[in-house]
């Protein structure tokens, strides 16, 4: 599988039914960004990457 396949999935799948604007809105960043961080078209700071990774209850290794 495409990694950033993979990737999407991960994320959309940790999303789960939350809207995009509210998980953006938690991880002070914009729906925007995270459409593109999901679809693969941007890839997060580390510091985002470590944000994310924490609000999901997870690891950065296991998303990205």
């Amino acid at each position: 599988m495409n990694v950033v396949l993979k990737e999407r999935k991960v994320l959309i799948n940790l999303r789960g039914d939350k809207a995009r604007s509210e998980v953006a809105t938690d991880l002070n960043i914009t729906p925007q960004m995270l459409g593109a961080i999901e679809r693969g078209d941007r890839t997060p700071s580390l510091k985002l990457a470590k944000r994310i990774a924490s609000y999901y209850g997870t690891i950065v290794e296991e998303i990205f």
